[in-house]
Formats: C-alpha cells, structure tokens, sequence
C-alpha cells in the first residue's frame, strides 16, 4: 500500500537541486577571500579567533544535538561552521578569545538549537551573537588594535569629519573589523549571486537604500568620496550579501524582499548618521529579521488570474483582525516596556540637576588638587572644538572633556588642569584631571572616575603609581614593565597593563592638548 502521509517540515521551502550542506560550501567558499585577507593582513590573531569561533560552533551544535537526541552529523551540514565564520570576521583582531567561543556558543546554542535548530530560528545566529558580545563585553569588543597601537576606526574617523583612506578600507588594510576587504567581499558575494545562491533583491536594495539615506541626511550631499567611504566601512556590504540574505530569517517573496532589504538599509543608515555608534548594521538587520513574518504575512505573491480577494475566498480564509497579526503578549511586554521606560525616564529627570551638581563638585574638588594655589578656574574656550571626539589618532579612544586656568588671589595664572577620559580601562572608563604648571611640568593626577578590578587596576590610584607622574616634565610618556630607566618612563601596575596604558594614553592626550592647543595661543 503507497504511503500517503504528508512530510511537514519548517520553512522556508524551496525547490532547488542544491542540498543544504552544498549551499553552505558555497557560501563558506565565497567568504574565504575575506578570510585570507583579514588573517594575513592582521596576523595569527586573527586566525586563532577564526579558529576558536569556528570549532566552538560546529562542538557546540553536536553536543548540543547529543543532549536533544538529535543526530549529532547534523553538525557536518556546514551551517554551524558558516555561522562560526561570520562571527568571526565580524569581530576586531585584537578581541579577546573568550569572546568568540561565548559568542559561538550563544549563537548555536540560544539563537539557533533552543529554537529548533536549522530553519527555525527567527535571528541571524551569527548578527544576534554579536550584539550579544556587544551588550556584555563593550570594551574588548569596541577596540581595535593594530601593531599594539589602538585608535578610532575609518567610519568613526570619518563622521568626526576627519579624512579617511578610502583605498585602504577597500582592500581591508584599515583599522576595522577581521573581514572588512570590500573587495574580497564583493568578489565573494557576486558570485554568490550570479550563480543565485543569494537574492540580489535583498543585498542590492540594502546597499541602494543606505546609500540614498546617507546621501540625502549625511550632511555632505551627494559627495562620491563621502558616500564610498561609508560603503566601504562599517560592516554593509558583509551585511547585504551576507547576513541579510540569509534565507531562514529574510522574506520568500521577491517584493517582500526588497521591501526587507529597504527597511534594513534605511535603518542603517539612520543609525550610521544619527547613532551613537558608526557600526549597527547588526542591529539594522536583526530588526529586518523580526519583521521578516509581518512582511511575508502581507506580501504575497497572487497566483495568475487570481485577486487576492479571490484566493483568499477560495481558501475559504476568514478576515484578520488585529490579534492574529499582534499576539497578546506581545502588547503586554510592549506596555510593560513603555511603562519602564516613562518611569526611568522620569527618574532621570529627577536626578538630572543633582547628578550635575555632584559632578561639577567633584571636577573642581580634582582641579584644586592638581592645581595647588588656584583660587579661581577659567574655562579654556578651545575645548569646545573638541568636546565629544575622540582626541588624535596616537592616544586610543581619549576625550578631551574640560580645561581650566587656575589664577591665584592676584589673578595671575598658576597652571592649568585638563581632564581627560579613556575608553579602554579594563571595565570601563577611566575620567584623570591633569595639573600642568605654567611651565609644562605635571603637577600631579586626580582620578575622578575609576571603576577598575579591586587589587588590580584599582591600584592606579595609589601613590605607588599615581605619584610616578609627580614633576614629570616631558611633552610624551612611555609605559614601561622592566623599571623606569628614562625621565619620561612610567612603572606598568603588575597584572594590570590595560588600566595603566589607559592612564597614559589619556595622560598624554592631555599633555599634547596644553602644547598644541593652550600653549600655542
């Protein structure tokens, strides 16, 4: 007797001679010259990250199916290793490697096996484990280290108006993220197209739909140099070939695609122009993918010579209302969210005008004690120009926030304090004020924020390290870890290099700003 029973499986279903696991060799095979790029152009690090997310995945998705009593070959399917991969390239070269194999395991193990496993997540696993990184280990995952030398990345550089090497980003050599080659990339995911492996409705209508929004609310119109830079940074082309085509989280429909792919690249750029952070193409097309069901629920191709009414009556198909398209919990947690959200928000304003306060008090408290003698402090207007940005190239992530004069009772001027804050302190930020005398001498430190591992990096505020900077008189500092044998040399806090390189830097960036900036006046 036939067998009859239907075989029901999630979607998507597509009819395609190509199975699954030589779709994704194909894939993988398009992403290996960004992969030779990016390991030769920052070096064995940037391997061993590859390495380290990559076997993560695939260990993570067998043991993960031995738990479940799945078949654990599933693993050999190359999709965990694809997703293992694109993590990877996403990630700077000097990350950690802790944080790929965290990342790799979230990936598989939340974003992909707890929801069912192949074809059944509703996240790009790769883009959801990345933000996760980003979320939990912001620090590590927001520097980028080339040759030991820590500075802003092309995109940064470039919404702080400064001028970018456009060649540079395209061929991978700038200071970005292991698989930033444009080329590479673009070699890669042509052919993907051009052998349909990928929708060009979805990546060419991301890239179209970025570009016209940074063209007409970049500030800078029009401007080809302008508009190639912010293609070639930040992470979208590897988003609109691929991560937003990802055929589990992206519309079946050609229309829906492209409507898809707008949403992603609209929201790219809105984030790239007006955000606070120069790469959340991540965000952009994790968005797309949670309205990947509401675009396929409204956008559906109608059979030949029928309306949609007609084949919605044929079917027999009774008419929505509001609750089939939105489920209840979703409103709750949605008025729960907004509830939170007025009321920190409310909060906040309550506390705004005191936080202010207690701030500006605990500034002038460190500028008395690096400036001894002032009396009175003048705020020194060029800081202006500067506030918010990220200070030179040669300090890592350094802000210059405030400079004082200090003037005695007579009003004379008896130095001058700059406060400065660095980014790249081990758990976060680091705020110093500097004293610098009128003869360029450091008076002394005072930090103001210092949020370091107890018996660690919290040493830096003891006199043993924070006393070395006392009557230094060079215009430059180096960080040393062997004894102080130079003027200009500064005693590393043993097991805590970060903390003290942070001090420095922002030390330095401080120093700089008095030559350049106040003495130059």
């Amino acid at each position: 007797m036939m067998n009859t029973a239907l075989n029901i499986s999630s979607g998507p279903h597509v009819r395609n001679k190509l199975s699954t696991r030589m779709i994704m060799a194909l894939v993988l095979l398009a992403l290996l010259p960004a992969t030779i790029v990016g390991v030769v152009v920052y070096g064995t690090h940037a391997l061993l990250i590859i390495l380290c997310s990559v076997g993560t995945a695939v260990l993570s998705e067998y043991l993960f199916d031995l738990l479940v009593h799945k078949d654990p070959k599933g693993c050999l399917d190359g999709s965990a290793a694809l997703t293992g991969l694109l993590l990877a390239l996403s990630l700077s070269p000097s990350t950690p490697l802790y944080a790929p194999i965290l990342g790799a395991v979230f990936a598989i193990v939340v974003v992909k096996g707890c929801f069912g496993g192949l074809g059944k997540n509703f996240l790009n696993p790769a883009l959801a484990a990345r933000c996760f990184l980003l979320i939990s280990f912001s620090n590590p995952m927001t520097a980028f280290k080339v040759d030991a030398v820590t500075s802003a990345t092309p995109v940064a550089e470039l919404l702080a108006g400064r001028a970018v090497n456009i060649t540079s980003m395209f061929l991978g050599t700038s200071n970005a993220v292991i698989g930033s080659s444009i080329l590479a990339l673009l070699i890669g995911g042509l052919l993907l197209w051009a052998f349909d492996i990928i929708h060009g409705e979805i990546c060419f209508s991301v890239l179209g739909a970025f570009t016209l929004f940074v063209a007409l609310f970049g500030g800078q119109g029009f401007d080809p140099a302008f508009l190639v830079a912010n293609i070639c940074g930040g992470g979208i082309v590897m988003g609109a070939f691929f991560m937003a085509t990802d055929y589990v989280t992206s519309p079946v429909s050609k229309k829906g695609q492209i409507i898809y792919g707008a949403v992603i690249g609209i929201l790219a750029g809105l984030f790239r122009v007006y955000g606070s952070s120069a790469d959340s193409v991540s965000y952009s097309i994790l968005i797309g993918n949670l309205l990947t069901p509401m675009i396929d629920m409204y956008v559906v191709p109608k059979p030949f010579a029928y309306t949609k009414k007609e084949v919605s009556k044929r079917n027999g198909e009774p008419k929505k209302t509001f609750k089939d398209f939105v489920p209840r919990p979703v409103i709750v947690i949605a008025i729960i969210t907004l509830i939170a959200g007025v009321a920190l928000g409310g909060t906040y304003r309550m506390t705004e005008e005191t936080i202010s306060i207690q701030k500006e008090k605990k500034a002038w408290a460190s500028y008395q004690a690096v400036v001894p003698g002032a009396v009175e402090f003048k705020q020194v207007e060029a800081v202006n120009e500067i506030a918010g940005q990220i200070y030179g190239t040669e300090f890592g992530r350094v802000k210059i926030n405030q400079a004082v004069e200090g003037l005695d009772e007579s009003g004379n001027t008896v130095g001058y304090a700059v406060e400065a804050t660095s980014s790249e302190g081990y758990e976060g930020n680091i705020t110093i004020s500097i004293g610098i005398s009128a003869n360029g001498t450091i008076n002394s430190i005072s930090f103001t924020e210092l949020n370091e591992t107890p018996g660690k990096g919290m040493l830096a505020s003891e006199p043993e390290f924070k006393d070395q900077f006392n009557g230094m008189a060079a215009t430059k500092l180096k960080l040393v870890k062997s004894g102080k044998s130079a003027s200009n040399e500064v005693d590393s806090i043993s097991g805590a290099t970060i903390t003290s390189n942070a001090v420095v830097n922002a030390v330095n960036a401080a120093l700089d700003f008095y030559n350049n900036t106040i003495k130059g006046e």
